[in-house]
């Protein structure tokens, strides 16, 4: 079963659903030689100032996948080309004190710039082994 497949992408929101997760993120790990592409949240943002990787909330209506295409789009102006891999999930309390639960893609896009930010400050790309300041969750997924 391939990772765009619409049954392993209902597997992934069935095992989330029935361990009592409230939220969805979708978010891709884009690499571009041999370095990810990072954004930062803006100050006033919830946990402003914390870099991560192109990721948004799944919409109603709206598959994992649909997310990740549409979320790398609106935050960075990036073109998805292919989902090559999942990467695993990880869960975290959210800004309404729930659960939500982020479905972590590698990716390749079409081009890699011009990048356009919409909801960040900044973006770098970044060596997996200097990292900014980035949640353990997403140090973890880049490192392993």
């Amino acid at each position: 079963m391939t990772v765009t497949s619409p049954e392993f992408v209902a597997r992934l929101a069935a095992e989330a659903e029935a361990a009592g997760i409230t939220g969805f993120v979708a978010a891709a790990v884009i690499n571009h030689d041999g370095r990810v592409l990072l954004v930062r949240r803006k100050p006033d943002d919830y946990l402003g100032g914390l870099w991560e990787i192109p990721s948004g909330k799944v919409e109603a209506g709206e598959t994992i996948l649909d997310a990740v295409h549409r979320e790398t789009a609106e935050e960075t102006g990036l073109t998805i080309d292919q989902i090559t891999d999942c990467l695993g999930h990880f869960d975290y309390e959210n800004s309404r004190g729930g659960t939500t639960r982020q479905f972590n893609f590698a990716v390749t896009v079409e081009k890699t710039e011009p990048i356009v930010l919409t909801e960040h400050d900044a973006h770098q790309w970044a060596e997996p082994g200097d990292l900014p300041e980035v949640s353990d969750a997403v140090r973890n997924l880049i490192t392993s």
